[in-house]
């Protein structure tokens, strides 16, 4: 009972519990069935992202430029589709998923080859893919009229819809599935393959690991490709969702998904970190956004929270660290 007590799982979820409580309290209306669908949705995009980053970060490494991968690999395919008329939904989705496992790859050369800082790295390249798709591909938003049906089409399925009493209705969107599917694939490959141990034991320490037997070029590269590929493919999903391409969205959305990973417990050192704690972590950022919206806290101080959070979250980390240490 008590090593439960002590997993970073088990106090996110205590946490995430007592914030329900309270605001359930303050605002019975914000667990009615379509806000907590709605809530649910909401984690999606960010879940997915977040997925990518926590295995850069279980590595040793971080990656900061997940939300303008995902913006570049979005609006070129959603080009490329709407220049070729291509109605499909499967291949634009793997184009996205290629484009962002690409600019992966530019990730793990600078941080393995030229041995250069992870931050410095993501952040430089974040920057460059942005200032390359603004300046060379495009600044004009895609708006539904324009939005290829057949995404628009296969982001509107939904798990349950329901009709109110007063004609309202709610849905449960089945992008949440995938995110569900995305997310067990990623614990499948970190808890149950050589290479998810590969990544726990260079996160660890690199040279042990290296003389452990495992290919640390190869884990680099894995993590980032990894972390790029899921960017393009929430990319893609993230305007299916949202029926509008604006290739300034997701801009600045870095620091919520970094700070849903470390709030699930994920260590700024590398080593430990969890697909369960991520989820929560995911989810208690959302609920915390979305409490702030229903007792119309205005976006500045949303932002001043979950900068908060990041400190409080990272703090914690370096002090369990410490302790474990000791």
């Amino acid at each position: 009972m008590s090593q439960l007590l002590r997993r970073s799982e088990t106090v996110i979820f205590l946490v995430v519990l007592f914030a329900v409580v309270v605001i359930g309290i303050i605002n019975p209306a914000a667990w009615e069935l379509g806000n907590v669908f709605s809530l649910l949705r909401a984690n999606v995009i960010t879940g997915i992202m977040a997925l990518g980053v926590l295995t850069v970060l279980i590595s040793g490494g971080i990656d900061i430029s997940v939300p303008y991968f995902a913006m570049a690999a979005m609006y070129v395919t959603l080009l490329g589709m709407l220049n070729t008329g291509y109605s499909g939904v499967a291949l634009p989705f793997i184009a996205a998923t290629v484009i962002g496992l690409l600019l992966g790859v530019l990730n793990a050369f600078f941080v393995d080859s030229m041995r250069m800082i992870p931050m410095i790295v993501t952040l430089g390249t974040g920057t460059m893919v942005r200032g390359f798709l603004l300046g060379v591909v495009g600044t004009a938003n895609i708006n539904i009229d324009r939005m290829p049906p057949s995404l628009i089409h296969f982001a509107s399925l939904y798990l349950v819809k329901r009709v109110q009493p007063d004609g309202t209705t709610i849905e449960l969107s089945a992008m949440l599935v995938i995110y569900l599917a995305l997310a067990l694939l990623v614990h499948l490959l970190l808890r149950h393959t050589m290479i998810g141990r590969g990544v726990y034991a260079m996160g660890g320490d690199k040279e042990a690991a290296r003389r452990a037997g495992f290919d640390v070029r190869r884990i680099t590269y894995f993590v980032y490709c990894l972390s790029g590929a899921l960017a393009g493919f929430a990319g893609l999903l993230y305007v299916s969702m949202s029926w509008l391409a604006n290739p300034r969205d997701l801009a600045g959305t870095e620091i919520d998904v970094l700070a849903a990973v470390v709030l699930g417990g994920a260590s700024i050192f590398g080593g430990r970190g969890s697909v369960l704690g991520t989820m929560l972590g995911v989810f208690t950022l959302v609920l915390v956004n979305n409490s702030l919206i229903i007792l119309h806290v205005s976006t500045t101080w949303q932002r001043v929270a979950v900068g908060a959070i990041v400190i409080a979250a990272t703090a914690t980390t370096a002090w369990r660290d410490r302790k474990r240490l000791a």
